[in-house]
């Protein structure tokens, strides 16, 4: 507890049941999540395989990650400190067969997703005054953000221009099937559909994953508020600290309401 003050006190303290803290830029929200994972394993007896934590971007969870070390030596080293899609890369790495796909799966960065859909308008005959592939990408990345699939996708296009969109949205998707290739979009999807359709695995992460903690919870979109509200619905020791105030990835589908609605 040295150098925290009683707000700060009080958020480590809390460790059982969902907790939300709200705090300003510069307020100290790391060293907060990092002093209550310290005080979960060294107070609480946790064991550190059994907390993950997880943030945005790779600089912050090395940050993270170095803190974590300073404060408890080897065992810091044990706790799961990654962004989303590492963390969804390494459950897909090991069950992602379960969906029919090879678990030596390709991750198509955006470059390579380009390509793909520039590919798939050609062999469509959907040239660029039809529908833009940066249009497209941005809808399908939209779509999965809110986990709607190509197939239901489709089946709510609702006029000319969605319809287009489906076409190029279903066509992609096989052909990334195709090469057993995911893209970003679908690392999130994916999990959230093998915990869905498997609830054995699901559970199985639950149990290992007791404690979560999420940074920048302002940040997040509705595929990645459904993946941690599956991994705490069992034990519910859920802790996300954000700012409402303070959204940069609202561009990616970032949704306020999962702050707001934390409730």
């Amino acid at each position: 507890m040295t150098g925290l003050n009683t707000e700060q006190q009080r958020a480590v303290e809390a460790t059982e049941g969902p907790l939300l803290i709200i705090a300003g830029a510069g307020s100290g929200k790391t060293r907060v999540l990092t002093h209550r994972t310290a005080y979960l394993i060294l107070a609480k007896g946790v064991p550190s395989h059994n907390i993950l934590a997880v943030t945005f971007t790779n600089k912050a969870a090395d940050e993270m990650k170095e803190r974590l070390e300073r404060l408890l030596g080897p065992s810091g080293s044990r706790i799961w400190v990654s962004t989303f899609h590492s963390a969804c890369v390494m459950i897909l790495r090991k069950h992602i067969g379960k969906l029919c796909y090879g678990n030596n799966f390709v991750i198509y960065d955006d470059d390579d997703q380009m390509k793909l859909i520039k590919k798939v308008l050609k062999d469509l005959d959907m040239g660029e005054k039809a529908i833009k592939p940066q249009t497209l990408q941005a809808r399908i990345d939209e779509a999965k953000n809110d986990l709607v699939d190509a197939e239901t996708f489709s089946m709510d296009a609702s006029d000319f221009f969605t319809e287009r969109v489906a076409r190029g949205y279903l066509a992609y998707e096989r052909e990334k099937k195709k090469n057993n290739a995911v893209d970003f979009g679908d690392l999130i999807m994916l999990t959230v559909r093998l915990f869905s359709e498997h609830p054995d695995i699901l559970q199985k992460y639950q149990d290992l994953f007791r404690y979560i903690m999420v940074d920048e919870y302002q940040d997040t979109n509705y595929a990645q508020y459904r993946l941690v509200a599956m991994l705490s619905s069992r034990y519910r020791n859920i802790c996300c600290v954000g700012d409402d105030d303070q959204s940069i990835y609202r561009f990616r589908g970032a949704d306020i309401r999962n702050i707001l609605d934390f409730e």
